[in-house]
């Protein structure tokens, strides 16, 4: 099943940690969709930024497993989900997507 690039990138995920990879290795951090493939994560980023088209160097992933989380008696689990660390080619301005949060 094809997935639109809206579907398999969520949303980016702006920490300390993430905002100083892209700022010193031109990497981007997303939480994409749990069963995307690197090749999606790569089609989806060269979509949605038209600057980057053909700029992506790799693509590394790593899986989570949800949390359970209780309140008083009543207990739940949050969501498995997946983050995807998107290497940019040297000399490939970083999109600013961290302003327009």
């Amino acid at each position: 099943m094809k997935r639109s690039p809206h579907q398999v990138l969520r949303k980016p995920i702006i920490t300390e940690k993430s905002v100083d990879l892209k700022d010193m290795a031109r990497t981007l951090c997303f939480q994409v969709h749990a069963r995307a493939s690197k090749g999606e994560v790569k089609q989806a980023v060269e979509e949605m930024f038209v600057e980057l088209r053909d700029k992506v160097e790799s693509v590394h992933t790593a899986s989570f497993r949800g949390k359970v989380r209780r309140r008083g008696k009543t207990q739940g689990r949050r969501s498995d989900w997946k983050k995807a660390y998107v290497k940019l080619r040297a000399g490939t301005k970083v999109p600013e997507y961290a302003e327009t949060v």
